[in-house]
């Protein structure tokens, strides 16, 4: 996504079991290269680590103009 992902809309390269396409090709952004999972990212199961992300997500979104 060129121009950056809204905060709760899934990335358009992941599949239908929200496993990314692109994982360790050319076309992987540098954002996710640079993200670098941690023990208190990933929590104890999937959900725990989605609820993660997306509140980094809401975390960081731009200011609203």
């Amino acid at each position: 996504m060129p121009r950056g992902k809204p905060a709760g809309v899934p990335c358009i390269n992941l599949d239908e079991n929200l496993n990314c396409r692109i994982h360790g090709t050319a076309e992987y952004p540098v954002v996710c290269r640079n993200l670098q999972p941690r023990p208190d990212m990933c929590g104890e199961s999937r959900d725990q680590a989605l609820r993660y992300l997306t509140r980094l997500e809401q975390e960081t979104l731009p200011p609203s103009s």
